[in-house]
């Protein structure tokens, strides 16, 4: 019998289920209230409620594309140190057909979201079948998987400006776009570093120098973009560039010395220092942008 199926007894079918969906990993889809913030819309309760809403929507969508990556990516998952023991399918703790099942469920409640969230809901599918090419094809292309991940990260704020009926500024759209570049370079650079071509097929094609080229090009793109957008359209604020530059410094500093670059979600969680910069730049956001 394989090792991995071995651990199905050390937990239960439904808690196997709640890792499979990644529940951390949402923290990502709080790109959604993004334009909320920028827009000055924190106070109106109507926006509040659809910002609240595309973030569900999000969150159950990329559950269900979490659950298909860890479908097509079980062989591989269960090489890997880390994830034979913490993901439910490549320990044996779910089996494919349930996992299938509980896709099957995902994307139900996710396309009912065409009856309150109509718009957003196009911009969600989009990011679906983005993410179905990126575990058949996508994953496996150097530079485009790297784009691929960004891109999802870009959707989220165009979702969130849709829910309010604002549009996502140019400056906003870079920013972001170099920020996820910059996250996703480092992601693959901790893979490389710790693992070397065995996480998976695109890192043999990949070097730790080049992609530490990648996140120095998108780090600096980000801070130049957030702060021409700052001066440009949100003058007030300029007080929130520091805890961006305190930010990127940081998280380069953990994914060299720390070795916890791998996940954004995991060094945030784990990083106090960087989660108390998050938290206080979104702090002073709202503060800076607080209606008069």
């Amino acid at each position: 019998m394989n090792s991995n199926i071995s651990h199905t007894s050390d937990i239960s079918l439904s808690n196997a289920a709640w890792r499979l969906l990644r529940p951390k990993q949402w923290i990502k889809n709080f790109f959604v209230f993004a334009p909320l913030i920028f827009a000055s819309q924190f106070l109106n309760e109507t926006a509040v409620y659809a910002s609240l809403g595309a973030f569900i929507l999000f969150s159950v969508a990329a559950s269900a594309t979490y659950v298909l990556n860890d479908i097509k990516d079980i062989e591989n998952d269960r090489l890997h140190p880390k994830k034979s023991k913490e993901r439910p399918l490549a320990a044996g703790w779910i089996s494919p057909p349930q996992a299938w099942g509980l896709w099957a469920v995902l994307v139900t409640i996710t396309l009912s979201g065409f009856i309150w969230l109509p718009d957003v809901m196009l911009i969600i599918i989009g990011y679906l079948l983005l993410n179905i090419a990126y575990s058949i094809y996508l994953k496996h292309q150097p530079v485009l998987d790297i784009f691929t991940i960004a891109t999802g990260f870009v959707l989220r704020v165009y979702a969130g400006a849709t829910a309010i009926s604002v549009p996502v500024s140019s400056w906003m759209f870079v920013t972001t776009f170099s920020l996820a570049l910059f996250l996703a370079a480092i992601k693959r650079q901790q893979e490389l570093i710790n693992l070397g071509d065995q996480a998976r097929s695109v890192l043999k094609v990949y070097s730790v120098a080049t992609v530490e080229r990648f996140a120095e090009m998108s780090a600096t793109g980000a801070l130049v973009f957030y702060s021409f957008f700052v001066m440009s359209a949100r003058p007030e604020l300029v007080i929130t560039v520091p805890f961006v530059l305190f930010g990127l410094f940081r998280y380069f500093y953990i994914s060299e010395q720390l070795n916890i670059g791998e996940s954004p979600t995991e060094a945030l969680i784990n990083d106090k220092q960087l989660l108390i910069t998050v938290v206080g730049w979104v702090g002073t956001s709202l503060w800076a942008l607080w209606p008069a």
